[in-house]
């Protein structure tokens, strides 16, 4: 796999090697001892989600208290969608900090996303379906959602037409108002919950 580290500390993007012959294509979408030569730490799958969403969904920005915490590596398994990751983690020196990554079926291409970072895309495409592979199981009352739209975080989503979002994620707070309100994750408990919170 080829690994690209983003502007994000701690966020990679995956792009695995395509085997093609005549009938198509073979890849390896994840192993987890690559991803832990490369993020410096254990990544033991607890949980794998799907969402489906049509063409001009905005999902997000999502992500889990810390603790418990919880890493995900994120792969778009039908269709393509654009994949943003949010530095939300207070005191991070790259705090606010974004990247954008296409993500497409084809490509195989995957996002690696770890505690206290956020997490939202746009579908591109009808039907497109994403994989989440998580690091613990889904807690009641521990995901924190910011506002994808927040004019603080003026992240390019790059939609040319009102998306779709649902109602949760419309009335989120914002960035600001998150922090005031002591939501966000602070960044040296995220790296120690990363470190020292799975076994």
């Amino acid at each position: 796999m080829d690994v690209v580290e983003t502007r994000v500390p701690g966020a990679f993007v995956f792009t695995p090697q395509l085997i093609r012959d005549e009938r198509g294509a073979f890849f390896e979408a994840l192993r987890c001892d690559r991803v832990e030569a490369v993020i410096g730490r254990q990544f033991r799958p607890e949980q794998i989600n799907y969402s489906v969403s049509r063409r001009n969904t905005l999902r997000g920005i999502h992500g889990v208290a810390v603790p418990p915490g919880q890493a995900k590596y994120v792969t778009c398994v039908r269709g393509a969608l654009r994949d943003i990751v949010v530095d939300l983690r207070v005191g991070s020196p790259a705090f606010g900090a974004y990247h954008v990554t296409h993500l497409d079926a084809e490509s195989g291409r995957s996002v690696y996303v770890p505690e206290g970072v956020g997490h939202g895309f746009l579908t591109l495409t009808d039907d497109a379906c994403i994989c989440y592979v998580v690091s613990t199981r889904y807690v009641p009352g521990t995901q924190i959602d910011i506002n994808p739209v927040d004019p603080d975080l003026a992240l390019p989503w790059g939609f040319t037409e009102p998306p779709l979002i649902s109602e949760k994620d419309a009335r989120a707070p914002g960035m600001r108002e998150a922090l005031a309100a002591g939501l966000l994750a602070n960044w040296r408990d995220a790296e120690l919950q990363s470190t020292y919170g799975r076994h």
